[in-house]
């Protein structure tokens, strides 16, 4: 068992993602990232502001709509 820190186990991306019926896999290659990172980020653990900014983009967001995606 790692001690992998969760910065927001709420994230909203699952819920997004599924909502524009993608998979984990076309999200993570629309975001330019890996599904893994992609698995990981949905679970709640952190990862880079590069890579929620590739995740929100990939959702058909702006950058401006990181709080529906990330929470506040």
């Amino acid at each position: 068992m790692t001690d992998r820190k969760l910065s927001n186990p709420t994230n909203n991306v699952q819920v997004l993602r599924e909502e524009r019926l993608l998979s984990k896999a076309e999200l993570a290659r629309r975001a330019g990232v890996s599904a893994l990172t992609i698995d990981r980020v949905e679970r709640g653990e952190e990862c880079r502001l590069d890579t929620k900014r590739k995740i929100i983009l990939a959702l058909g967001l702006r950058v401006t709509d990181k709080d529906k995606v990330f929470g506040g």
